[in-house]
């Protein structure tokens, strides 16, 4: 029997669940990725100028600074994702594509060239500095798992990424709750719409049923506002 495809298996969840579990894989391949980070990634040793050595725990900070801003950046869009509506999701889905590509670098290139990724510790611990002068004082590396979780990482983040864009049509819409106060004409109780404000030079002059004042000032005067 064939197994089923990550496509054929989002088409039969409910669209809620799909939403959520999508949002939940960026997090936890993020959370990955800056885990990766705070671990040693290289053990590098190195040739000191008084002919001894000294062996370097190359941390994922040193060998790649950019992971953490890019791990922070699949946190915030995760959030972006739950309020989105459908086009911002598939910007959103090619984004999370790029920041997958771009940890995937960050770690290859740190496990493709060990020395140029301990360059910085190399140079805090001896002073040496210069790419050819840190190739020739490293002695060895030893390259950790850790690099290599966050490519694993950066390929499930990229993965998501696609099915964000594949599947953004089947997720449920952003809620309803705030939205634009719509005013419309009520009309009376004989079935006419009440006349707008008056706007212009001068306001209309008062009618004698509604001049309440001028009756109260006829009674003062001893005269009857009913005879008028």
């Amino acid at each position: 029997m064939v197994p089923d495809t990550p496509t054929e298996t989002a088409k039969r969840m409910s669209p809620r669940r799909l939403k959520l579990i999508l949002i939940l894989t960026i997090l936890g391949a993020s959370a990955l990725a800056l885990l990766a980070w705070t671990q040693v990634w290289v053990h590098a040793e190195v040739g000191l100028p008084d002919a001894g050595t000294q062996v370097l725990q190359i941390d994922g900070a040193i060998a790649a600074p950019a992971l953490t801003a890019l791990a922070l950046c699949g946190f915030a869009l995760a959030g972006a994702l739950t309020i989105a509506g459908r086009l911002i999701r598939i910007v959103l889905g090619a984004l999370e594509v790029l920041l997958g590509v771009s940890v995937f670098l960050a770690a290859f290139l740190a496990v493709d060239d060990p020395s140029r990724a301990s360059a910085a510790a190399v140079t805090a611990a001896t002073g040496i500095a210069g790419h050819e002068s840190i190739q020739l004082s490293v002695l060895g590396t030893v390259v950790t798992p850790w690099p290599y979780v966050a490519m694993a990482a950066a390929v499930l983040m990229a993965a998501t990424g696609v099915m964000v864009i594949l599947t953004s049509a089947r997720w449920p819409g952003p809620t309803r709750k705030y939205q634009a106060v719509r005013f419309e004409s009520v009309a009376s109780a004989d079935g006419s719409v009440p006349a707008a404000p008056f706007v212009g030079d001068s306001p209309p002059a008062p009618t004698a049923a509604s001049d309440s004042v001028g009756d109260w000032d006829d009674l003062s005067r001893g005269e009857d506002p009913t005879a008028r």
